[in-house]
C-alpha cells in the first residue's frame, strides 16, 4: 500500500498493488477504483486511468470506480418506496446518475483487507447521503484469480429499506488508441430503448434484427457507425447464478465477461476528449468500452423489472469476473 495522492481537504488517498493469475492491478481508496490493470504478455493498460490523482475528482466519467448506491439514471431523480416518495440528487440534466455528485465513486472507502491478490475496502453510508432512504454498508472485493480473472464481489446491508445497486465502471482497451478495432459479443435477447436523456422509455425490445444484435461478434467499427450505444443489455429477468455473457477481443486478446446481474449496460465513450493523458496515452473518442453488471437503469420506476430495493436482513451480492486470454 502507497500513497497516491492527497485531497484538497487533506485527506490521504491510498493505492494498493495486487498481483496473481498474471495479472497486476492498482486499486485506489477513493471510489474503491480500479486505476491500472495489465496481463502479463501485453503491455499496454487494459482500463482507462491516470497516473495522478486530480483527474480522478475533477474529470468525469467515473474511471475505474465502484458507483453506488444505485448506478445509472433514476428518472427526475424520484421514485417511490414502500409508499414513499424519495428525491435524490440532481446530477445529470434533470436526472440523478450514478449515486449523485458525491455518490460512492467519490467517497473514500475503508481498507478492510489485503492480501498479495486481493483486496477488500467498505464504505458506510448514512441515511439521506445523496437523498436515499436508510442507512447502508457496502463491501466491494477485488480478486485476482488463477487464468487471467479478474473476480469482483460487491455486497451490501441496509439498516432500513433502500435502494443499491452497485457498478464497476472500467473503460476497457485490449488494443490500440481506441475501441473501434475491437469486437464484442453479448448474449441479451433484450435491450431497453431510451430517450433524449438516456432513459428507459420502458420498452423491452427485441435485439433480433436491430442495430443492438450482438448474439455474434461485431467489429465495433461498422456495428457503431450511426448508434450511439450506451444502452442497458438485458441478460435476464432477475439475478442469475454467475455465468458467461460477453465477449470482448481484439488482435490476440480476449476479456469474457461473466455476472450474476440481470443488466449489463455497455457505453461506448463516443463523447469522450479528456485533456489530461491516460495510462496508455491520449483519450478521445471510443478510447475505451465501458461494460457494467448491474441492475435494469431507473428500475424503481418500472414495477414489472427486477427492483434495486434492499431491505434489513437481506444482503445485496453482486458477482462479476473479466477473464483475460492471450492466444
Amino acid at each position: 500500500m502507497t500513497l497516491f495522492g492527497t485531497l484538497p481537504d487533506g485527506r490521504a488517498v491510498q493505492q494498493i498493488t495486487l498481483s496473481g493469475g498474471g495479472l497486476t492491478a492498482q486499486v485506489l481508496t477513493l471510489g474503491a477504483s480500479l486505476r491500472d490493470l495489465r496481463l502479463a504478455g501485453h503491455a499496454p493498460a487494459l482500463v482507462l486511468g491516470f497516473d495522478s490523482l486530480a483527474p480522478y475528482s475533477q474529470v468525469p466519467g467515473y474511471f475505474g470506480a465502484t458507483v453506488g448506491r444505485c448506478a445509472n439514471r433514476i428518472a427526475g431523480g424520484a421514485g417511490v418506496l414502500d409508499g414513499q416518495r424519495f428525491q435524490l440528487d440532481i446530477n445529470n440534466g434533470p436526472n440523478h446518475l450514478h449515486g449523485g455528485a458525491a455518490g460512492f465513486s467519490q467517497q473514500l472507502w475503508q481498507i478492510a483487507d489485503v492480501q498479495a491478490d486481493r483486496v477488500t475496502l467498505t464504505l458506510a453510508s448514512a441515511d439521506g447521503d445523496m437523498g436515499y432512504p436508510g442507512a447502508l454498508a457496502v463491501s466491494v472485493t477485488y480478486a485476482l484469480l488463477p487464468g487471467g480473472v479478474m473476480d469482483i464481489v460487491m455486497e451490501g446491508h441496509a439498516q432500513a429499506p433502500t435502494l443499491c445497486n452497485l457498478a464497476h465502471h472500467s473503460y476497457f482497451t485490449l488494443g490500440g488508441p481506441d475501441i473501434l478495432s475491437h469486437s464484442l459479443k453479448v448474449d441479451a435477447a433484450h435491450y431497453l430503448p431510451v430517450d433524449a436523456g438516456l432513459i428507459p422509455t420502458g420498452e423491452v425490445a427485441e435485439t433480433a434484427g436491430s442495430p443492438f444484435d450482438f448474439h455474434q461478434p461485431r467489429l465495433l467499427r461498422a456495428a457503431l457507425q450511426g448508434l450511439a450505444l450506451d444502452h442497458n443489455f438485458c441478460l435476464s429477468p432477475q439475478r442469475r447464478a454467475l455465468r458467461p455473457v460477453a465477449v470482448l477481443s481484439c488482435g490476440r486478446l480476449s476479456m469474457e465477461l461473466s455476472t450474476t446481474e440481470p443488466g449489463l449496460q455497455i457505453y461506448d465513450a463516443a463523447r469522450m476528449s479528456v485533456a489530461v493523458p491516460g495510462l496508455n496515452g491520449p483519450l478521445g473518442p471510443y478510447a475505451g468500452i465501458a461494460m457494467e453488471p448491474q441492475v435494469w437503469p431507473d428500475a424503481i420506476n418500472h414495477p414489472d423489472w427486477a427492483q434495486p430495493v434492499l431491505r434489513p436482513g437481506e444482503v445485496y451480492r453482486q458477482h462479476s469476473q473479466f477473464a483475460f486470454t492471450l492466444g
